[in-house]
């Protein structure tokens, strides 16, 4: 859906406009009938999966049990 409204409309209501372009609908800013500019929203970032990849290190004991006095304290014990 696609709103014109006017130039000084525009300066005086932009944070509401904003919040309208921002929920999908595309507002026209016209000076006079002479449509200038467009307020749409922006697209999502596009993400690239991975990157991790090479940062990431896995210590070989990482699923050994876990020692007495951590599983002591997951309880609420004190070692």
């Amino acid at each position: 859906m696609t709103k014109t409204v006017k130039l000084y409309d525009a300066k005086t209501h932009l944070s509401t406009l904003v919040t309208e372009a921002a929920a999908g609908e595309e507002i026209i800013i016209a000076k006079g009938r002479k449509p200038m500019a467009r307020l749409v929203p922006l697209a999502p970032p596009k993400r690239k999966p991975g990157g991790w990849e090479t940062g990431l290190v896995i210590a070989d004991d990482f699923d050994a049990p876990l020692p007495e006095s951590v599983l002591a304290a997951f309880e609420g014990e004190t070692p």
